[in-house]
């Protein structure tokens, strides 16, 4: 954690999620008690989403992390109803949770355009005020940011997450031979031919103990929360951190995948999930395929070798559970396919739910309507 002028931020390399900042809305304007006159009310600070805009463009531009509406303006003989102060934008970036300085979310933005009102101004000096102007609200919040995917890549470290990424999408991440090459989350968007785009976050690598906020722990998962679906990426060959930690083969580390994200939030169980396969180009991946696909059509069979630690109350249904190489590029395509597919679906469904919602809301408003008559 970092702190600079005044604000309390976290940030992996030039990405920051997470922002506390100083509000106040204005004061209001002064009455004028000869003539009864009504001073203007203070402006207001608002926080508006807005595409392309981030926190570290917010630190950047605005040092002190201090927004201050406009004072209303002053009753006079030649305008007895004092102007309102001016309002304060600040312009925040899609998917941000505002939370008060004890931690209580009090708003979101999840949408381009959506506004939350972060301090009110003061009212104006009038007869109730005995015509003294009343202070804004003033307090200290914090922007929380939760990136918005479609799908989100969920792996341990070296599962090749980040290849992936630049294999399917225009993204270029970092891509090395050592665990946590990615301390940033990383977005891509896979282009179709008939111009569909989904956006796919490449999130740091997990660990166990994640959900315990162990390594990127919480940084990472919380991201997963606003995506519409997850790609968990396994290695075929399984994976081990450190010569001081035990060897995971690839049944285990999904176990331990699907176990960490219900120990952090069991809602993300019920996203809808793709499994990629990856690393099919490495000696014996074949057979450990063909073993690890028989491990997951009946995994009760094989839960009595894992350490009841381990093993998750829910395990996650995979729609497609495809093989990849990003070293060969096999399965590539198949992959994007899967990932269309499967939001496309999503998608049709969410339509019929909104469908069904509105016959409904409209064969209650003709009943009402009849009972009426």
């Amino acid at each position: 954690m970092v702190r600079c002028g005044g604000a309390v931020l976290r940030k992996y390399g030039n990405f920051i999620d997470n922002l506390r900042v100083y509000v106040r809305g204005g004061t209001g304007g002064m009455g004028y008690p000869r003539l009864g006159g009504e001073g203007g009310r203070g402006g207001d600070v608002w926080f508006v989403a807005r595409e392309r805009t981030t926190l570290k463009t917010i630190r950047d531009r605005y040092p002190q992390k201090r927004f201050v509406a406009g004072t209303g303006a002053n009753s006079s003989v030649k305008a007895l109803k004092g102007e309102k102060g001016k309002d304060c934008e600040v312009h925040v970036p899609l998917g941000i949770s505002v939370l008060c300085d004890d931690g209580k979310q009090i708003g979101e933005l999840n949408a381009a355009g959506d506004r939350f009102l972060a301090a009110r101004g003061g009212l104006g000096g009038s007869l109730v005020t005995n015509f003294l102007p009343c202070k804004g609200q003033r307090r200290i919040v914090r922007l929380d940011l939760k990136l918005i995917a479609d799908v989100g890549l969920v792996g341990f470290p070296n599962a090749g997450k980040s290849s992936l990424l630049s294999k399917i999408s225009h993204a270029k991440p970092e891509i090395a031979n050592y665990a946590f090459t990615t301390v940033q989350p990383e977005l891509g968007k896979i282009m179709y031919t008939d111009y569909k785009q989904i956006s796919v976050a490449d999130l740091p690598g997990l660990i166990e103990g994640a959900h315990a906020n162990k390594g990127m722990g919480h940084k990472f998962l919380k991201h997963v929360e606003r995506t519409k679906q997850l790609l968990l990426v396994v290695d075929i060959s399984g994976f081990q951190l450190s010569i001081k930690t035990q060897f995971r083969t690839a049944f285990e580390t999904i176990l331990l995948l699907t176990k960490e994200l219900e120990l952090y939030k069991e809602e993300l169980l019920t996203k809808p999930a793709l499994l990629a396969i990856n690393k099919m180009d490495l000696p014996c991946a074949k057979d450990n395929l063909d073993e690890l696909l028989k491990q997951l059509q009946n995994p009760q069979d094989f839960l009595h070798l894992l350490q009841e630690e381990m093993i998750p109350a829910n395990t996650l249904e995979f729609k497609d559970i495809i093989p990849v190489s990003t070293y060969t590029g096999e399965g590539i395509e198949e992959l994007k396919t899967r990932i269309r597919k499967c939001i496309d679906e999503e998608a049709e469904q969410e339509n019929e739910e909104y469908r069904k919602k509105k016959l409904l809301l409209l064969q209650t408003s003709e009943e009402e309507q009849m009972n009426r008559s």
